[in-house]
């Protein structure tokens, strides 16, 4: 995968997607049984903050974000198990509980000795909830960016769709419209750098048979049922056009008083308002990360 993404480094339009690649460290995990290292884009310095992207994304999804937050905080962008640039397995298990495994691993390979904060969007969201309640001692506070999958219950794909659902996410057209989708106005904001990215893990060996194995296991719903006890602040867009007013009404029921809403804004936060995002989240972590000290223990 390493040599792969290095030759597509060149190809990107998006000067902050290259600069995002120049950042990555490859991580050997040998706990997950798997022979070969995973992607983990490392970038500024202060306290750590992990950031999860979403359902078949990557460490890109987090190209405009990353560059303001890493001003203040150590940055660890991986790719969660399965997606992205990620190894694939023929023999792996692909589902929750793999991708929940692979970042337990990866935490204990933080260099860093006070506990972190995390960032997930999307399905990201969803898998920091879960890590939240995994990792009680270690993770210190959430910040959610249009979470995905706090409501509702699995669903797995039978086998045959899951194939034909991989093989539909593959067309070129899809791709194109699930990119538009995800923004709050499209015709300004998307264009080739934006489509480029979203379908540029394709490439990689594996992407369609991962991807069926995960639709298999139904994954992440009812994540948000009863919410981890750190922390916990929601942005979502109003213009979200992924997330359907149905399923902001149930996740609202779970979160309370702990969402705002951005006008003008998408599924994509970070992507849609980078600046507008990184305030919250540097304001949200300020007082919740400095505050610790490096002599308390971590879990």
């Amino acid at each position: 995968m390493k040599a792969l993404l290095n030759s597509l480094k060149t190809d990107l339009l998006d000067p902050k997607a290259r600069a995002l690649v120049d950042q990555l460290e490859w991580w050997e995990l040998p706990e997950l049984g798997v022979d070969a290292p995973f992607p983990v884009a490392v970038l500024g310095q202060g306290p750590p903050l992990l950031l999860l992207h979403g359902f078949d994304s990557s460490f890109l999804e987090y190209r405009r974000l990353a560059p303001l937050l890493s001003l203040r905080y150590q940055l660890f962008i991986p790719d969660l198990f399965g997606f992205g640039f990620s190894p694939r397995p023929l023999d792996a298990v692909y589902g929750p509980e793999k991708v929940l495994s692979h970042l337990d691993a990866l935490l204990e390979h933080l260099p860093v000795d006070t506990q972190c904060g995390v960032i997930g969007a999307s399905m990201g969201g969803s898998v920091a909830v879960e890590m939240a309640r995994r990792h009680p001692r270690h993770i210190e506070a959430l910040m959610l960016l249009a979470p995905a999958g706090l409501t509702g219950r699995p669903m797995p794909v039978p086998p045959l769709l899951d194939r034909f659902g991989a093989w539909f996410l593959s067309r070129p057209g899809v791709r194109r419209g699930l990119c538009r989708q995800a923004f709050a106005d499209p015709d300004a904001d998307v264009g080739a750098a934006e489509e480029q990215i979203a379908s540029l893990h394709l490439q990689c060996p594996g992407w369609a048979e991962a991807l069926a194995a995960f639709a298999r296991s139904g994954g992440f719903s009812g994540c948000g049922t009863p919410l981890p006890d750190q922390p916990l602040h929601v942005i979502w867009g109003a213009n979200d056009r992924i997330l359907r007013a149905p399923q902001k009404k149930a996740a609202a029921l779970i979160l309370q008083n702990r969402v705002e809403e951005f006008a003008d804004c998408g599924h994509l936060p970070h992507i849609d308002q980078p600046d507008r995002v990184s305030d919250r989240c540097l304001n949200w972590f300020q007082s919740r990360l400095s505050s610790r000290r490096p002599s308390d223990p971590i879990g």
